[in-house]
């Protein structure tokens, strides 16, 4: 059962994913969550962090697509001042929109790898793709109201996951990471 919550890798915030080693591990676009991942669920402006991080993918020809959960309304405000392509309605954990956005995309499983704040969404669902995932840290501690329920039993799942993978520990980057 845990294995469907487990991450590729851990990384401390999205922005510290280098997108040369992205490159090195054969990723073309790199799928994302919004709120508490890319942005922070309550700025949709994001950062000038978030800025230099889609512009180093950009030159390393690595496509940003965002990938949530929120309705395309919600969506496609958030990401207006990013100019971000994307998938709304996803139905996290489930995989369609993840497939989605694989079609759209062209791209094969070994193409693609998944960043989310949340094992029980953003995890589950790149594990039952088939793709890689990377878990980070949530950008503020804070989350909307109906992410809070998750939370709650995220944090029995993570216990659980580092009792059995003690090797999973947030870092700074992929290499020498778990699952290369």
């Amino acid at each position: 059962m845990l294995a469907q919550f487990t991450p590729t890798w851990m990384i401390n915030a999205t922005y510290d994913i280098n997108p040369q080693q992205l490159k090195q591990l054969g990723v073309k676009v790199v799928l994302t969550d919004l709120d508490n991942t890319l942005i922070a669920w309550n700025n949709p402006y994001g950062t000038e962090e978030l800025r230099e991080w889609m512009t180093a993918l950009e030159r390393e020809n690595i496509q940003l697509v965002v990938v949530s959960n929120n309705s395309h309304r919600r969506v496609k405000k958030a990401v207006a001042p990013l100019q971000l392509p994307f998938i709304s309605r996803a139905l996290k954990p489930f995989s369609g929109g993840i497939r989605r956005a694989m079609r759209q995309y062209h791209v094969t499983k070994s193409e693609v790898v998944m960043v989310g704040d949340q094992l029980l969404t953003d995890v589950a669902a790149a594990n039952f793709s088939g793709i890689r995932s990377i878990l980070v840290r949530p950008i503020i501690e804070s989350d909307a109201w109906n992410t809070r329920i998750n939370r709650f039993f995220e944090r029995f799942v993570m216990s659980a996951m580092r009792k059995k993978h003690p090797e999973l520990k947030f870092r700074k980057d992929l290499i020498n990471e778990r699952n290369k």
